[in-house]
């Protein structure tokens, strides 16, 4: 990206803006069932928030949330953030989440809560291991079955992050001093290697013991390569990690880093959790 394709980060309150936020929704997802500018409007005159990305004027990225109350306290429900394919990879959706901490703060919101596929590493590493968001639900088959261009063929898993804002702006808990062998070996999801180079999981190991204090799980580098290759080995990702991490929030445990690694050899990253 050139100093001239500088991006710039803001809040969206306009009616027309907004369209092009629904505009650049549609197609991302591949979807014309999408949010529509005068929810997106309603919602950031009342509490929530719109946030756009923009590179020489023009929309390549936004963030939409709504606000949210569960019986004793409000917080901020973040809803979708989209990026332009073009701009992918570029760290614009970690200056999009920091923007909306930023906003949030001022409209008096201490915590974010938001879901994602927790076998999409890009998003793990940014959410967890970047912004220091935690997880100890996971929801299956959250959204039902889903037909847009990022979801079909799969349940539709999700992790629920939770962000405190209030706490330190972001965190470094991609990797927390642990050497690779020990997480590879350690991990309660094992994988073959097969074509391409892609992992498929062989074995689950039992969950920890009582006295552990550290978990890791892997998942796969590029789920989504997999996902339109593979289909059968995805489901069978989404299965292993539905029951890995299922057992292991019901028994107290939350994720609370991720370990991305940068060898090729090595087709998969890791989520570490802790005991809460």
């Amino acid at each position: 990206m050139t100093k001239a394709e500088e991006i710039v980060i803001r809040s969206i309150h306009g009616i027309e803006e907004l369209e092009e936020v629904r505009k650049l929704e549609s197609s991302i997802w591949g979807e014309t069932d999408s949010i529509p500018a005068h929810q997106t409007l309603t919602a950031a005159k009342n509490g929530g928030l719109v946030i756009g990305a923009y590179c020489e004027g023009k929309l390549i990225g936004f963030q939409y949330s709504f606000p949210g109350f569960n019986g004793q306290s409000a917080y901020l429900c973040s809803h979708i953030l989209g990026i332009d394919e073009r701009f992918r990879n570029k760290g614009i959706g970690e200056k999009l989440k920091l923007a909306q901490r930023e906003e949030a703060l001022k409209l008096g919101y201490s915590l974010i809560t938001w879901t994602y596929d927790p076998l999409e590493s890009v998003n793990g590493y940014l959410n967890i291991a970047k912004l220091g968001g935690v997880c100890s639900t996971y929801i299956a088959n959250c959204y039902g079955e889903m037909e847009d261009l990022l979801n079909s063929g799969i349940p539709s898993d999700r992790f629920l992050v939770e962000w405190h804002i209030d706490k330190k702006e972001t965190t470094d808990s991609s990797g927390q001093g642990m050497p690779l062998d020990f997480v590879m070996e350690n991990s309660l999801i094992q994988w073959d290697t097969v074509e391409k180079g892609l992992p498929v999981p062989s074995f689950t190991r039992p969950l920890p013991e009582q006295e552990c204090e550290t978990a890791f799980v892997a998942l796969p580098k590029d789920f989504r390569t997999i996902r339109v290759t593979n289909i059968q080995a995805a489901n069978e990702w989404r299965m292993k990690t539905r029951d890995i991490f299922t057992g292991l929030f019901q028994q107290g445990w939350q994720v609370t880093g991720f370990m991305k690694n940068s060898m090729t050899e090595i087709p998969v990253q890791f989520y570490m959790l802790s005991r809460k």
